[in-house]
């Protein structure tokens, strides 16, 4: 008889202790998928709890070893725990932002100091610590190859940076700060999300809502119906509120939207997030001050590919300098243009969407409504899988025996051109009141090696897709073509990853590195050898014509100077919050305006921000790193441009691609592996010449 290991023997008693549990079973689905069709709220916290124990003996195994330390009884060891306790949560967390209810915020509430807890418990584990600096000490002895000694070094980084050297009084600060702001920041996004599925407004007659298109009106009936009401009811999800600001008429409609979204969680509101924002502020200070930063940007950038908010600032500022100018001359046109058209007043910012939108279907004849019709979302779905296969040789099955979280979402097996097996793809598409908003990648499994065997990823892309109606398949607006592009590049890093260990593979990668292979993608959404393959008249099945094309490749840098300091003042804001050097009582709105005048070029309404509901600074990982988005931007331009010298379906520069950015994890430095995909660094001047700024 086989010896059974102690882990399967903890995980059968667990399953027998707390009765039928899926985290406790042995997946019986395809590719050892998850078994969500199994899943209740009430399995969560036993599976929690079982996770901790499981993971306290595993690194008690570690720590009481009476063997000296080595890379392979202490880091290697490390490494490998955790896995169920790492499992339970990733599918916890990823259900809380696309299938949440109010039992699962609950259960998010109490579990962010159990969490937070055991967390610091190993962090600030002396005698664990001391066997890791042990080797680290060493490392130079050890014979190691290039993606152990990347282990060791962030093992040790990760450990002596979070606490473990820090004297005992300060550890215990430490814990406790870092425990209110895992509850805080848990507080902020559940406000915001609340803020949001909390505000409706209800137009009873349809001519307020002139402009807008049949589809959008539809969806707006049938939300009314849902309500129990009669008329029309709009609400501030993307799906909603984007296109009310691009296209109704009614100026005071806009007005009231746009009043509305601005003013969410802010001071007064009933999901006030005021006094939230000031605790995470003052935690991440008190946390940095304890490190021996000045403030938390300089704690968090150490290990960035930016190194220090010097850089950050440098680059914000470099982009305003070259985009203001331009932003400044495009706001001018727009005024222009909307005085021309009897508008006889200033311009507010629930004016510029909409005139935006105008001018640039002059100019250019094409909208969202024009284009729509060849973006349903089951030929992008053929297209951008396609892309896939033309870059990398991939292929996309769509697989119904692999259980789901919600009917909507689809599973796909993804598959090399040989037939192996990749990777578990999970798509979500559309809106529900349980999704928060936005669109994002996530896993709910990651990639590593079990010795020889490569333990593959199961990744999911959720968006929130302009939904079909009784009358019409999905129809994708441009923007949402190029959102889907986005996140199947984060998905395409986490599922070509091929690393030995958990913690360096897919996207555990430099915040300001990890937006690279997103932002990539977004350059095929304009180009014609790529769209003339899927893009067709879901009615007519006529191909998208070459002049339409042309259309979207001259609008493409339409505005491109407001969109940029847009971009510019969010990562202004970001970086004043998190570059305070001293404890925060203030009002946020003003941080937000005074940090954003530079960039900004119509003024903030009074009590109005975006501050309050900034869930990527203040819930998400984007800390002290939104300039990241530009960062990374410079990246791609620099990097499609590569590709577009030499073919943009090349296969050499696609493999160099994959073999040295989208395989490699953070197995290496950021630019180390950037400069050996494009053999030099990158500069601003392919952005600039991309948005024909140079």
């Amino acid at each position: 008889m086989k010896k059974v290991s102690l882990l399967i023997l903890s995980v059968i008693m667990a399953a027998t202790a707390f009765g039928k549990n899926p985290f406790f079973e042995t997946s019986k689905n395809p590719h050892g998928a998850f078994q969500f069709d199994q899943l209740k709220n009430e399995h969560f916290m036993p599976a929690v709890q079982e996770a901790i124990k499981q993971h306290n003996a595993e690194i008690a195994a570690i720590v009481n070893n009476p063997a000296k330390p080595t890379f392979e009884n202490t880091i290697e060891a490390l490494e490998n725990s955790g896995r169920l306790y790492n499992h339970v949560l990733t599918i916890f967390y990823g259900l809380n932002s696309a299938e949440t209810n109010d039992e699962m915020q609950d259960i998010a509430l109490k579990l962010s100091p159990i969490i937070t807890n055991h967390g610091m418990e190993i962090q600030l584990n002396e005698k664990l610590f001391d066997r890791i600096k042990n080797v680290y000490e060493q490392r130079e002895r050890l014979n190691l190859n290039t993606e152990q000694m990347r282990l060791l070094t962030e093992t040790y980084r990760g450990f002596a940076e979070g606490g473990a050297d820090l004297p005992a009084d300060k550890k215990a600060e430490f814990q406790k700060l870092s425990e209110r702001l895992s509850n805080a920041t848990t507080m902020f996004g559940q406000n915001a999300l609340k803020e949001t599925n909390n505000w409706t407004m209800h137009i009873e007659d349809k001519n307020e809502l002139k402009g807008l298109s049949d589809d959008l009106i539809e969806m707006l009936a049938e939300n009314a119906t849902k309500a129990g009401m009669k008329g029309y009811l709009l609400n501030l999800r993307a799906t909603c509120y984007q296109p009310v600001m691009r296209y109704a008429d009614n100026r005071k409609l806009r007005e009231r939207l746009y009043m509305g979204f601005t003013t969410q969680c802010v001071k007064g509101s009933k999901f006030d997030n005021t006094e939230v924002m000031r605790e995470i502020i003052n935690c991440r200070l008190e946390i940095a001050r304890l490190f021996g930063f000045k403030n938390f940007a300089e704690y968090q950038l150490r290990d960035k590919m930016a190194e220090n908010p010097e850089n950050v600032y440098k680059l914000l500022t470099q982009l305003t300098d070259a985009y203001k100018p331009v932003a400044e001359k495009e706001l001018a046109e727009l005024q222009e243009y909307a005085n021309a058209h009897g508008a006889n007043f200033k311009l507010m910012p629930w004016d510029i969407s909409y005139y935006s939108n105008k001018l640039k279907t002059e100019k250019f004849n094409v909208n969202d409504e024009i284009v729509k019709p060849y973006f349903e979302l089951e030929n992008v779905k053929k297209g951008v899988f396609g892309l896939a296969g033309k870059l990398y040789g991939l292929k996309f099955k769509k697989n119904t025996k692999i259980p789901v979280y919600h009917p909507e979402v689809e599973a796909w097996d993804v598959t090399d051109d040989k037939g192996n097996y990749i990777a578990v793809l999970y798509t979500d598409f559309h809106p529900r009141e349980g999704k928060r908003a936005g669109a994002w990648m996530t896993e709910y499994k990651g990639q590593w090696m079990d010795g020889k065997t490569d333990s593959r990823p199961h990744i999911t892309i959720v968006m929130n897709f302009t939904r079909p109606t009784k009358t019409k398949p999905a129809l994708l607006t441009f923007d949402e073509v190029e959102t889907f592009l986005h996140e199947f590049g984060h998905a395409l890093h986490g599922m070509m990853t091929k690393c030995t260990y958990y913690s360096l593979s897919g996207t555990n990668v430099a915040r300001d590195f990890v937006e690279l292979p997103s932002q990539f993608m977004e350059n095929y959404a304009i180009e014609k050898e790529f769209l003339d393959d899927w893009a067709v008249h879901y009615q007519t099945g006529e191909k998208i014509p070459a002049e339409l094309i042309q259309k979207l490749v001259d609008a493409a840098n339409f505005n491109c100077g407001m969109a940029c300091l847009g971009q510019v003042s969010f990562g202004m804001q970001d970086m004043a919050f998190h570059t305070m050097t001293e404890p925060f009582s203030g009002d946020p709105l003003e941080v937000e305006r005074k940090s954003t005048e530079a960039s900004t070029l119509v003024p903030m309404v009074p009590g109005t921000g975006r501050c309050a509901t900034f869930t990527h600074i203040f819930s998400g990982g984007y800390a002290a790193g939104y300039y990241s988005y530009k960062w990374a931007e410079v990246l791609d331009a620099d990097a499609f441009a590569f590709f577009k010298e030499n073919g943009i379906f090349n296969k050499k520069v696609a493999q160099s691609f994959k073999e040295n950015v989208l395989m490699r994890g953070n197995t290496e430095p950021a630019m180390t592996l950037y400069k050996r995909f494009r053999g030099q660094e990158p500069t601003i001047d392919a952005l600039l010449r991309r948005n024909g700024i140079k």
